[in-house]
């Protein structure tokens, strides 16, 4: 049965077909509790702020479950007329039944966020997240409350959700974004294999984790300074025990090491037990000249660097090295494991423009992986093309049905199986 390993997967891979909205510098909301593993992924992936929404919704008082509007906190209130009206709720009930819920509002938002305010939503593209939807009511809350906070643009995300919730919901969100929508459906628990309770604590340190005072984007973590020919570049290391190997990652144009595939990708060869290194070739000041996007030449130069920054660290000593590219990344990579006296066990393209490295294509040594969405016609060509002027042990995979973004529901998934198998077996080869 297809769904997540835990919540924390589950935001990863939201956050991918969430990767569309960063441009609008969002506010990640979760509902707490099991929505903050998963806000917490989508929030660094999108070096977003990350806060909770806390909602209580308004019960009828003679039909608790029926809801005739929600609470939120600093004051916000969505009252239903049509309901209060049909149920025959007298003004003294509705306000005895909107004092209640409101206390008990602020008295989980002391418990979540401590002294601090919530965060300012007037005028902002709002993620509201959960880690599922049953019915859909406590999501419907949170929707109405980020509106009446002033929200600008309200989006629910969401790992899974019944096709006929999701369907109510869309009338109360701007956008829906859904990763499985079964229609047999019976608990949300069911679709995870690790689901069990989020404690306040944990609530509590995610939250702390990611920057969450609105004023400016949450990094997606503090990496170490990597100085390669003088350049100081930031990345992100992460070393498992006992690592087998490790990974240095190369992104592609338009992109950066936030982006949330590769950091999917990244976190999926963590577990498999292999050291990741996610850096940005080019300075923030380079990377707004296109010709340095493209200059292949000098990503593989700075990529080299920091190999060679990696090999210096006493955790990764000895360890073997592999490569993985996207996209023009994938040519940097291929250019620098053709590079005389280089010693890469592996490389791994997704999406790669082989093409862009041609003229050192003949001079790879490393065993190199292609991989390439099955609909992505233009690129899978460029791909075959570059396999047939590789003299080293060469093979395309192609997923099938997936596009030049791995976007599709799995698609993801399969390049990191495919990256970890091909790292894996030649890591253990270049250490016998």
């Amino acid at each position: 049965m297809p769904g997540f390993r835990d919540r924390g997967d589950a935001g990863r891979q939201l956050a991918v077909a969430l990767e569309r909205f960063r441009r609008d510098r969002p506010i990640v909301l979760a509902l707490p509790r099991g929505g903050v593993p998963v806000g917490y992924e989508i929030a660094r992936a999108l070096a977003a702020p990350l806060d909770v929404i806390v909602v209580r919704k308004l019960g009828v008082p003679s039909q608790p479950e029926l809801a005739m509007g929600a609470v939120g906190e600093e004051g916000a209130v969505v009252v239903n007329d049509r309901v209060v009206r049909l149920a025959g709720v007298t003004p003294e009930q509705l306000r005895t039944v909107e004092a209640r819920e409101r206390e008990e509002v602020e008295r989980r938002g002391r418990r979540f966020r401590g002294a601090r305010p919530p965060l300012q939503l007037h005028g902002r593209t709002v993620i509201v997240v959960d880690d599922g939807i049953a019915t859909g009511s406590t999501a419907r809350a949170a929707l109405e409350v980020a509106r009446a906070h002033g929200a600008a643009r309200v989006v629910l995300a969401v790992p899974v959700a019944p096709p006929e919730s999701l369907e109510q919901l869309a009338a109360f969100a701007d956008e829906v974004v859904c990763l499985a929508a079964p229609h047999s459906f019976f608990a949300v628990g069911q679709w995870y294999d690790n689901f069990t309770q989020v404690s306040d604590e944990e609530v509590n340190r995610l939250l702390a984790s990611v920057s969450g005072d609105g004023t400016a984007p949450a990094a997606a973590s503090s990496g170490p300074e990597i100085v390669v020919d003088g350049v100081s570049l930031a990345g992100d290391l992460v070393v498992p025990a006992d690592a087998l190997g490790v990974v240095v990652f190369a992104h592609g144009s338009g992109s950066s090491r936030h982006s949330p595939r590769n950091r999917w990708v990244a976190h999926a060869l963590n577990e498999e037990g292999l050291a990741t290194l996610l850096l940005d070739l080019l300075m923030p000041a380079e990377s707004e000249d296109r010709a340095n996007v493209f200059d292949v030449e000098l990503l593989a130069a700075r990529l080299l660097g920091a190999v060679e920054w990696a090999r210096g660290q006493a955790a990764l000593t000895a360890l073997p090295v592999g490569l993985f590219g996207a996209s023009t990344g994938a040519a940097a990579a291929l250019w620098a494991a053709a590079e005389p006296g280089t010693e890469i066990a592996a490389v791994v393209s997704r999406g790669g423009r082989p093409d862009l490295a041609a003229p050192r294509l003949g001079s790879v040594r490393a065993p190199t992986l292609l991989i390439v969405g099955g609909r992505d016609d233009v690129v899978l060509e460029l791909n075959r093309a570059a396999a047939r002027d590789l003299r080293c042990e060469n093979r395309v995979d192609v997923v099938p049905g997936a596009t030049h973004l791995f976007e599709e529901p799995g698609a993801l998934e399969i390049v990191a199986d495919l990256a970890g198998d091909w790292f894996g077996r030649h890591f253990v080869a270049a250490g016998t």
